[in-house]
């Protein structure tokens, strides 16, 4: 056994480039690591492989990867899945952890970083919430980030429900969160 009982990893990630990164990375480190592209290539790795650990990257190819935790814990309850992800909220962490994540962490995060997610049960105190108030900026992105969770990932819908015009939206989701 290799990190504390993690010896096989499935990375889930659209990004080509990342994907074959992170598992040449982890695989440096002495884990067997496999990676997928989309939902259906995952769902069948999951299946011939039985991973001890999955990393899922929250954007799938324009959707939300949170639809793919009940399958993948389905077929594996025991699996550590850590949802990894650029555009990282409250929100969706929230919403992951909810679906059966067992970590949430921000891109971009190192191997360490990503290692020392996929053991812990629970975050660093470093990763923990802030205690002082976001800003106005954070709490914008915040509230886009839960009322396009509400919408299930739709631009339009979520523009309508915010009374804003669809450009306007993507262009504020272009961009990354405020870092605080």
């Amino acid at each position: 056994m290799t990190t504390l009982g993690i010896q096989t990893v499935l990375v889930i990630d659209d990004d080509p480039a990342f994907n074959r990164i992170l598992c040449r990375t982890l695989s440096n480190r002495g884990l067997s690591c496999v990676g997928a592209l989309d939902s259906a290539a995952a769902l069948q790795e999951m299946r011939r492989i039985r991973p001890d650990a999955v990393i899922l990257d929250l954007n799938l190819d324009g959707s939300s990867g949170l639809p793919l935790i009940a399958p993948l814990r389905e077929l594996r309850p025991d699996t550590r899945i850590l949802v990894l992800t650029g555009y990282a909220s409250i929100t969706t962490a929230v919403d992951a952890i909810k679906l059966g994540a067992h970590q949430y962490l921000a891109k971009p995060a190192d191997a360490e970083s990503i290692l020392r997610a996929l053991v812990d049960a629970v975050p660093e105190a470093k990763d923990a919430a802030p205690l002082e108030p976001m800003s106005v900026d954070r709490l914008e992105w915040e509230h886009i980030q839960r009322v396009l969770g509400e919408n299930q990932g739709n631009i339009s819908a979520t523009a309508r429900a915010l009374k804003m015009h669809r450009r306007t939206l993507q262009r504020k989701l272009a961009k990354r969160p405020v870092r605080e």
